[in-house]
């Protein structure tokens, strides 16, 4: 789906996961040098995201980077085969805490992952370790911090965004005034919301009220896709709620 000039926000399906069909949407930021390419969806799903690029009328050759917001196993499931699929060099970029998941370094089933899971029915607990060992690792190349702002298509700005995961990062793209949320935000029935999602909601509570310090007119979310309605005024009220 094209969001503005350089800007495509991805719509990439996967059916039947724990008992539900899903939609994920990885933003694709380009120019006429170089495209970026911001999480890598589930495992095997690396024929969809070529697709996606040829939608988008962009030269799939012309990926040079990739962002990765944070190790879920939805966000860097093809980023393997990506990488594999061009004979160009690609250079990963992460935060330092996701670093050591991403590489393999680190067993992406946590012990606090282990305790979200224990309510679930056992064939869903089985299923979704399946996935996350269909996971490929990757070498990070270059790692980001908060508030860096990453030369490329007019201007990346990395935001510490912690809470659905220790690492999380948020992008915002300064050109466009889009921030791409990653998983920090969801849009449910049409709201832009918190992700409930969240191992700690005290830190997901302060990366919110980071987003303010932004003039944001569109918001790009993993799970749920765009968001354009009065964004600041929605952050801020956020903000208020959770506060």
């Amino acid at each position: 789906m094209h969001v503005t000039t350089g800007v495509e926000m991805f719509e990439i399906e996967r059916k039947n996961f724990m008992g539900m069909d899903m939609i994920i949407h990885p933003t694709l930021i380009w120019d006429q040098e170089m495209a970026i390419l911001v999480d890598t969806g589930f495992p095997t799903q690396r024929q969809l995201f070529l697709k996606e690029f040829q939608k988008a009328g962009v030269p799939f050759e012309r990926l040079k980077k990739i962002i990765i917001t944070h190790h879920h196993f939805d966000h860097i499931g093809s980023l393997s085969s990506i990488i594999e699929e061009t004979q160009c060099n690609i250079s990963v970029l992460a935060n330092e805490l996701e670093k050591p998941f991403i590489q393999g370094e680190k067993d992406m089933l946590t012990d606090e992952l282990i305790e979200q899971m224990k309510p679930w029915p056992e064939p869903m607990r089985e299923e979704f370790k399946l996935e996350l060992s269909k996971v490929t690792s990757a070498p990070v190349d270059k790692l980001v911090t908060d508030k860096e702002e990453l030369p490329y298509c007019g201007g990346i700005i990395v935001i510490n965004t912690p809470g659905h995961s220790i690492g999380h990062i948020s992008l915002y793209h300064k050109r466009s005034k889009t921030l791409v949320a990653a998983d920090a935000l969801v849009v449910q029935s049409g709201l832009l919301i918190v992700n409930p999602q969240t191992m700690n909601r005290e830190l997901a509570q302060q990366s919110l009220n980071k987003l303010t310090q932004y003039d944001i007119e569109t918001v790009i979310c993993y799970h749920g896709g765009l968001y354009n309605h009065n964004v600041n005024e929605t952050i801020a009220k956020l903000v208020r709620i959770e506060t």
